[in-house]
């Protein structure tokens, strides 16, 4: 018997924000009246009695471009602490931009980012898991706000550089362009969030 193997179509893979999307690998056989196999991923021919010889697991590729799939959560345990839910989103938008798997280059982890000591502190066992994280994240930002007496700018400094750092530099925010940097985010994100806009 001839084999031939047909040119496999290859479906694009489009990403878009916000949705999901999926790549399809399964692979079909048809076998023509010549007796030639002709295989494809796409079978375009319908009256072709094409057989799936070969299924192939789902890919799905999902980017968030919001966090509202963690509204219900965040606003649950913002109350718990009275922090700003708007706050919560914030600071996990500029940490983790939502990625409840992300890790930073000194070792930060999950949605709002707890380093691994300050996890321990916190008693979250797994900082990827979003609900724990949030917890042990809204937890200490409870503990800053009460520290510095409701000083946001002075609360979101501490919550990146540490506590010890603004204590050092009395009750100032630290002269470091990363940590400026990070409070002025923040508080931009604070206020769109507040105001009910999107934050792309």
């Amino acid at each position: 018997m001839l084999y031939k193997r047909s040119l496999l179509l290859i479906a694009p893979v489009i990403v878009i924000f916000g949705a999901a999307s999926i790549c399809r690998g399964d692979i079909y056989k048809y076998v023509d009246p010549e007796g030639v196999v002709h295989l494809t991923n796409i079978p375009t021919e319908h009256n072709v009695p094409y057989v799936l010889v070969m299924k192939e697991k789902r890919v799905i590729i999902q980017i968030r471009g919001d966090i509202s799939g963690y509204d219900e959560l965040i606003a649950k345990t913002a109350e718990k602490y009275r922090v700003d839910s708007a706050l919560v989103k914030a600071i996990i938008k500029a940490e983790s931009n939502f990625n409840h798997r992300a890790v930073s280059p000194v070792g930060a982890r999950g949605l709002m980012q707890l380093m691994p000591a300050t996890a321990a502190t916190l008693q979250v066992q797994d900082s990827f898991h979003p609900e724990n994280n949030i917890e042990g994240g809204v937890r200490y930002l409870r503990y800053l706000m009460n520290l510095f007496k409701g000083n946001l700018p002075l609360v979101l400094a501490a919550y990146n550089s540490g506590e010890n750092t603004v204590l050092r530099y009395k009750n100032r925010i630290p002269p470091y362009q990363e940590t400026q940097t990070y409070v002025r985010r923040v508080l931009h994100y604070f206020s769109r969030y507040s105001s009910g806009n999107p934050v792309p």
